[in-house]
């Protein structure tokens, strides 16, 4: 019975005797020195099949990774004390604002549309103070950091679109 592996070179297929296993011989392709592997019983690989319903279940975990990731990001602190939930229109903190802003911007544009409306729904009650913080990510020369791969060109584009629906 022979042994059969791949140059770890050319990749040829090479086919060796029992006796020569262990031992470093010539690739008949190439030429060059390689190592013939010990001679095995069961010299096929077998593999399993990809379990599907493994699969699904990754696919499954990765998406609600996904929407709790997004549900953390655009949880809004609320103040010691503070009771009225039903006005909209109150105010946030420009830190909060500039998070929810930024969180936007990367929704935008990673194609998350969805997303992005929900959290741009967050932001338009609080139109005065967004413009302001658009502005000051629009002006500056150094984006912030989770936007510093978005092209500036898109960039801008994004930051006019939301200025014209804030508006």
């Amino acid at each position: 019975m022979a042994i059969v592996f791949h140059c770890d070179h050319c990749g040829k297929k090479v086919e060796a005797q029992d006796s020569a296993g262990g031992k470093w011989a010539k690739c008949p392709a190439c030429h060059n020195k390689i190592y013939v592997p010990a001679p095995r019983a069961d010299e096929e690989l077998s593999l399993a099949p990809v379990d599907e319903s493994e699969e699904e279940r990754k696919e499954r975990l990765m998406a609600e990774t996904h929407q709790l990731t997004q549900d953390i990001l655009l949880e809004r602190e609320v103040p010691e004390g503070a009771t009225d939930f039903g006005d909209s229109t109150s105010r946030i903190s420009d830190k909060e604002l500039t998070k929810n802003i930024i969180v936007y911007l990367r929704q935008m544009a990673n194609g998350e549309l969805d997303e992005a409306r929900i959290t741009a729904d967050l932001i338009t009650p609080h139109g005065p103070q967004a413009v302001k913080i658009l502005d000051r990510i629009a002006l500056s020369e150094i984006p912030e950091p989770e936007l510093a791969d978005i092209p500036p060109q898109v960039l801008s584009g994004l930051i006019r679109n939301l200025r014209t629906r804030i508006s």
